[in-house]
């Protein structure tokens, strides 16, 4: 029989800050998404020890798979850490919220689609003739709301649709109010230079990095700094070695472009930290992170420290780049001057297409079309690693990303630019070459391969013929290595 203070003990124990959301249907993401909003906010600190799982379900009145299940999540985001015969505790790189304010390619050519070419997606006819069915209900149905100058912040539903999808995905807790709809990644960088920065500002920009963004922030005047980024990420201890007063940090934490790497937690708060030190902001492009073939998705940057990162997001990769549709997530303090700057530059986005989109995230559509593409992506990354690691051997060395629509296939040493170029040719293959992703000379060499869109046999096909030239050009012809 357990004594009064053991019994009193357990109980304190159980006591935890938590709630549990109903709207969230499935229970192992319902606790997941309590237990993380917990540890984000401030309300479990870094070092608590939760209690077992047994004892959580017993409290919550869930299954007890819904706890494992929600522990082992938040230990893949980092932030939780499972000791060994001692229980399970919250990160110790996990640091308080601060308090925040009140809310308030470098071608202009259309891009080719021969395989490997990045950015194309396919989409079920099905979810079409839907999103037709709702943009026709939409325009018949339109009231004076819809037809006027509306909101320059965009559709107030699909604001809403996405502040929920956020909330659930990626941990990030945030107010529609501070939502903005723009029709792209690039568009939303531009918007936020104008209004928070000044010509000749510095960036931190990954290196290597997204070569589209490298564009838009030198057209705009911005001073590129560039920081390597190895297996955790961007090095931010080599971002601070470069002595420059950056006033800004352009990041693709969950699956950075184009290495595939996955920034680590402590990367993750260094980076914050860096922010909050310098009053410095973070752009955080959320990059293909729908598209994770291996886990739940990862807590976004902005779910950890939002108060100083601007969380950008788009539908092109979900559906596809005609539609023009992205989004950012601002903190309150500078919402109203990056809106101010929406308003003067285009005053409102268009309103019938937004509301069909909400219409497909708000019934489901939407989410059911991911899960579908995500499997045939995953497919489609598996032929394709496949295939070069049978015709190329260690003429490349391939590294198969457990998320996102393109992998990396790098060169052995002494290859270089022109040789590189000169075996995409001969393949006649769209693939880009990692020399142009980076920003001082000197890097790997090789090619990222884009596997979305592009029909299987041709990607196979392609495959075949990349990893075939390369051993002509290279010289190399040994055992196939993958690296996933």
């Amino acid at each position: 029989m357990k004594s009064a203070t053991t019994l009193r003990a357990r109980q304190r124990a159980l006591d935890l800050p938590i709630e549990l959301d109903a709207a969230i249907r499935n229970q192992n993401s319902r606790v997941h998404a309590a237990l993380r909003a917990a540890i984000v906010e401030g309300r479990l600190q870094a070092g608590t020890q939760l209690p077992s799982s047994r004892d959580l379900a017993e409290q919550l009145g869930v299954r007890r798979n819904a706890i494992v299940a929600a522990y082992e999540h938040l230990v893949s985001d980092g932030l939780l850490e499972a000791r060994h015969g001692a229980g399970t505790y919250v990160s110790r790189y996990i640091q308080a919220p601060q308090a925040s304010p009140r809310p308030l390619a470098t071608s202009f050519a259309p891009p080719r689609r021969r395989p490997f070419a990045l950015g194309h997606t396919f989409v079920d006819d099905d979810l079409l003739r839907r999103l037709g069915g709702y943009l026709r209900h939409h325009v018949v149905t339109a009231g004076t709301e819809e037809i006027g100058y509306g909101d320059p912040r965009g559709s107030a539903q699909l604001r809403e649709q996405i502040a929920q999808h956020l909330a659930v995905h990626r941990g990030v807790r945030c107010d529609p109010e501070c939502i903005v709809i723009v029709s792209g990644t690039q568009h939303a960088l531009r918007l936020c230079v104008e209004a928070l920065l000044t010509r000749g500002d510095a960036i931190w920009m990954e290196n290597p990095g997204y070569y589209a963004t490298q564009f838009t922030l030198r057209t705009a005047g911005m001073k590129l700094i560039p920081v390597p980024v190895d297996d955790e990420g961007i090095d931010v201890a080599a971002g601070l070695r470069t002595k420059a007063k950056a006033r800004a940090a352009y990041v693709t934490p969950s699956h950075q472009f184009p290495s595939g790497v996955t920034m680590s937690m402590r990367r993750r708060i260094a980076l914050i930290d860096w922010a909050r030190a310098t009053d410095s902001w973070i752009i955080e492009d959320d990059y293909d992170s729908e598209y994770r073939f291996a886990g739940p998705p990862l807590t976004a940057l902005a779910g950890i420290g939002g108060e100083r990162v601007i969380y950008i997001g788009t539908f092109t990769k979900i559906l596809f780049a005609g539609l023009r549709l992205a989004y950012m997530v601002l903190p309150a303090e500078i919402a109203t001057r990056v809106i101010a700057i929406r308003a003067s530059v285009d005053r409102f986005p268009p309103r019938f297409m937004q509301d069909a989109v909400a219409a497909l995230m708000a019934d489901g559509t939407l989410a059911r079309h991911t899960r579908r593409m995500r499997t045939r992506y995953r497919e489609a990354r598996d032929v394709v690693v496949t295939a070069l690691g049978e015709a190329a051997g260690d003429a490349l060395e391939l590294y198969g990303p457990a998320q996102g629509l393109h992998l990396v296939a790098r060169l052995p040493d002494g290859i270089s630019t022109d040789q590189a170029m000169h075996i995409r040719d001969l393949a006649n293959v769209d693939a880009k070459l990692l020399s142009e992703t980076q920003i001082t000379a000197g890097g790997p060499k090789g090619f990222i391969l884009g596997y979305s869109g592009h029909p299987v046999e041709e990607l196979r096909a392609a495959a075949h013929r990349l990893g075939r030239t390369a051993v002509e050009v290279v010289g190399k012809r040994r055992r196939p290595r993958a690296k996933r």
